[in-house]
């Protein structure tokens, strides 16, 4: 079976006034469906700036990104949006959410934006709200719940669509370390019970243990795999 998520010699330079400065550098690697794989690097050794070309949120220099067998090269900037409305979810370290909104509404906007029809699976939004210990939050606002809890209902609307692929930017980056444990589990949860591939970004060790493989990344390379 070809990888679900594969990088090709990827790489990504910035021009800083007459000064290229090359972020990923021929990176290459590939996740096979249903892995949990983390990549954990220092700052500055490049894992972002993967992330958002593995997600298709910025283009690479050269190399290819191939998700499920599309590669994103080949792909308008259209196609690549649709894919990962359907294909991937995306946990950032910043919670991104709506302050207008209610929990709820927060979660569920996932679908509007993945353009499905119909209302959401209001059973599997409360089982994951139940696993993230936000059930009897949903009807709050942003800014009538803690960073937790806002990370928790941010993971909670990019698990509600079940995508395929889950990417995970330093998602517990700015939790303490009760509420890292609780996001670290339902990403392993995510995995193991509801059968989504994840790749998460970390510069933490520990949290990257969470993880069935652990690739490590400095100065834009991938320096080895475990």
């Amino acid at each position: 079976m070809p990888p679900i998520i594969q990088a090709i010699d990827l790489t990504k330079t910035y021009r800083l006034g007459k000064v290229d400065v090359p972020a990923v550098r021929g990176v290459s690697f590939a996740v096979q469906e249903g892995e949990f794989v983390s990549i954990v690097g220092p700052s500055g050794s490049g894992k972002s700036t993967l992330f958002y070309l593995l997600g298709g949120l910025t283009k690479a220099t050269s190399g290819r990104v191939v998700i499920g067998g599309d590669d994103f090269a080949q792909m308008s900037d259209a196609e690549r949006t649709e894919l990962r409305k359907k294909r991937i979810g995306f946990v950032f370290q910043k919670f991104n959410l709506l302050p207008t909104l209610s929990a709820r509404d927060n979660i569920s906007i996932a679908r509007e934006i993945a353009g499905k029809n119909g209302h959401i699976d209001k059973d599997f939004l409360h089982k994951v709200a139940s696993l993230l210990g936000i059930e009897d939050r949903l009807d709050h606002r942003p800014s009538e719940l803690s960073g937790g809890q806002q990370q928790r209902v941010a993971l909670a609307r990019a698990l509600v669509n079940r995508p395929s692929i889950i990417l995970a930017d330093e998602p517990t980056g700015n939790l303490d370390t009760q509420n890292s444990a609780i996001v670290l589990k339902m990403l392993r949860d995510a995995n193991k019970e509801f059968g989504q591939t994840v790749l998460m970004i970390t510069h933490n060790p520990e949290a990257a243990e969470y993880g069935d493989r652990m690739l490590n990344m400095r100065d834009g390379q991938i320096t080895e795999a475990a």
